[in-house]
Order: structure tokens, then sequence, then C-alpha cells
């Protein structure tokens, strides 16, 4: 299995990468800021379910396919891109007294967790980057390679919760200070609109 050497290695970029702007952590400062700390986390928890779906398509050799195929990649990206403007379209048409949580407060949790999924599910990127960095930390003389990517992976989703964990604590605090006034709430909407519409946009000019 992995080396000491390459466990923390590893580590240290997949935090770095994480830190590093992009759209997921823009993701979960977004959502956090509208429905708060507890929401945020579970966002998180919904991308991280999704890199274990690019962890398995990795190490499985599924991701190969949306490199060799423009057709796959475009779809995929397509569909991505179209979530994000539905999302865009919700949160800029709603009531300000809807950004908080209210009522089924586990179905609405259920719905942040599946957002978080799709967001990053949608991504063929994420697999392509996965198939790009992970190999780089394997050594085919210390076992099973598909166990090593399985591992990193792993790795990457931990470093994943821990520095999006804390976006989201972040993105709690600075919603729980716009949500004083519905004024501020209405411009958050439109502010989390807008960056999911250049979301969306991003995603569906990506290359591969």
């Amino acid at each position: 299995m992995l080396s000491i050497e390459t466990f923390f290695t590893f580590f240290l970029a997949s935090v770095l990468l994480a830190i590093a702007p992009g759209p997921d952590n823009v993701f979960v400062l977004t959502q956090s800021a509208l429905h708060g700390k507890v929401s945020g986390l579970v966002v998180v928890f919904g991308l991280c379910t999704g890199l274990l779906v690019h962890t398995g398509a990795v190490a499985f050799g599924v991701a190969v396919i949306f490199q060799a195929s423009a057709i796959a990649f475009t779809l995929l990206k397509g569909i991505g891109a179209a979530y994000l403007l539905y999302l865009a379209w919700q949160i800029i048409h709603a009531a300000p007294e809807k950004i908080r949580m209210h009522g089924n407060q586990q179905r609405s949790l259920e719905t942040l967790y599946r957002r978080g999924i799709i967001m990053n599910v949608t991504n063929p990127k994420v697999s392509i980057f996965f198939l790009a960095f992970l190999p780089q930390f394997a050594d085919p003389e210390r076992g099973s390679i598909s166990l090593q990517m399985a591992a990193l992976g792993g790795i990457f989703i931990m470093a994943t919760i821990l520095v999006f964990g804390a976006v989201a604590l972040i993105g709690g605090a600075l919603g729980d200070w716009l949500n004083r006034s519905i004024r501020a709430q209405r411009i958050m909407n439109r502010v989390a609109g807008t960056v999911f519409v250049g979301l969306a946009l991003k995603l569906v000019t990506a290359e591969r």
C-alpha cells in the first residue's frame, strides 16, 4: 500500500488543491451563506459522496471513457450546466423568508445532500483530474494499483472535508450576518444566483 511519505505528500497536495478557488468551494460557500452552517456541511458531504463516484471510476478505469469520448464529456457537462442554471433560477426567484429552512428540515437537508452529489458527479473534469493526478502517487511495486487509487481517493476526500468544512463554517457566519434583513437576503439570493450562472457557463465551456 502507500508509504508514509506518499501519504503526507499527497495529503498536503490535496489540501492545497482544495483551498484553491474553484466551483465546488464556491458552491459550498454560497449554500452555507443561504442555508446555514449545518446545511453547508451537508453539501460538503454530498460533494464528497460524488468524489467517491469519481474515485471508483478512476480505480476501475471508467474515467478513461470521458477522456477519450468527446460526446460523453459534452453530454455530462451539459447536464451539470443545466442543473446549475436550474438552481440559479430557483434561488433568484426565492422569497427572502424561504432562505432559511422551514417545515420539514430533514427533507431540506436531503435535498442539499443530493444537490452536492449532482454538482460533483456531473463535472467530468473531476474524473479526468483524478485520472491525471492520482496515478502520480501510485507505485506498482507496492501492490494493487486499483487499491492504491481507492486509498488516494480516500485521502483526497479527507482533505476536502477539512477544507470545505472550514469554508462551510465561514459561509454560515456570513449568512447569519446577511440574513439580518430582508434586503440583505434578496441581495444574497441574486449574488448566489449569479454565481451559479457563472459556474454553469464555466462548466459548459470547459475543455478536456
